[in-house]
């Protein structure tokens, strides 16, 4: 009987922001020209930290990462959101609505172990500067990153499987714009105890753990730019993670506003579009601040915007 009842569900309908037409109108150009903007900003980053020999650093390397993960994030749900707001039929299939929850969740859970690394980073960078490019090899970078991308697709994966596996008895009205794993959990006719054991102990580890050594790591990076003896040495050793840090702020921040505050049993149409803006914002800024803060992703970005009008 839990294979029929599971089976009964083919598709699920993304209700999203069905009830309001206007602002669907509304949302529709601002989405799409934020998504454009993530694309051709990170896409940009990715294209300056390959192309620039100087960029060559594991600084660098983890921030191509970054853009490479804010492309994969946003590409999950905003081109099929875009579909959506102009269609009637808003409708996934039960394989497309597990993929798009699978790879959600693995690109949002890679980013704060990303962001970890990369103010452990930032720490050996500042205050360990004659061991750091021991300490933080190539082999090492590709090490960290390739764990940090492979935990997180193991932990989504199997998250989703659980969450899939679980009979539906043919509720298939979701109530949001994408496949979001708790939403989905709600439509769930059997006990979904298990998914939220997972759920819970992935956000604990995957937000208060690497909050807390993001935290740790700029006490430590603050006290030792407080004893560098010259203002122009303090502004320097800032400026190379104050990007860092202005992302981190503001990936966390819109996270924990969205998850970590009290739920009501309404779901309120203002929480859908904040989570939208957060969700196509924070990675279309990314670039942004990175481009703005950083000298050197500037100059390396106007050199290769001249040779390219040269060669022409």
């Amino acid at each position: 009987m839990e294979l029929v009842n599971r089976t009964e569900i083919s598709e699920f309908f993304l209700k999203g922001f069905s009830g309001y037409p206007a602002l669907e109108h509304l949302l529709f150009p601002l989405c799409s020209a934020m998504y454009l903007v993530t694309l051709l900003g990170n896409t940009a980053i990715v294209a300056v930290s390959v192309l620039d020999v100087r960029l060559h650093t594991p600084m660098y390397f983890f921030l191509g990462n970054l853009s490479i993960l804010d492309i994969c994030y946003t590409s999950t749900f905003v081109p099929l959101m875009l579909v959506h707001l102009l269609s009637a039929q808003k409708t996934i299939s039960f394989i497309g609505c597990a993929v798009q929850m699978c790879l959600s969740l693995s690109a949002g859970s890679t980013e704060c172990l990303l962001l970890a690394i990369m103010a452990y980073d930032r720490y050996l960078a500042i205050c360990r500067p004659l061991r750091y490019p021991v300490l933080m090899s190539h082999r090492l970078c590709f090490f960290l990153a390739g764990t940090a991308w492979g935990l997180c697709l193991f932990k989504s994966v199997t998250e989703t499987v659980i969450a899939m596996r679980l009979p539906f008895c043919g509720r298939q009205v979701v109530s949001h714009f994408t496949c979001e794993i708790l939403a989905v959990l709600k439509l769930a006719c059997g006990d979904t105890s298990v998914s939220e054991v997972f759920l819970l102990v992935g956000a604990i580890l995957l937000l208060p753990v690497p909050l807390a050594f993001i935290c740790l790591s700029y006490i430590l990076i603050l006290a030792t730019i407080l004893r560098v003896p010259s203002a122009a040495g303090r502004r320097k050793a800032f400026s190379t993670c104050s990007a860092h840090l202005a992302v981190v702020m503001l990936f966390y921040g819109t996270v924990i506003f969205t998850y970590m505050k009290p739920k009501s049993k309404k779901a309120r149409i203002s929480d859908e579009v904040f989570t939208v803006l957060y969700a196509v914002v924070t990675p279309m800024l990314n670039p942004v601040i990175y481009s703005l803060r950083n000298t050197e992703v500037k100059e390396a970005a106007r050199k290769l915007w001249g040779r390219s009008w040269t060669s022409k």
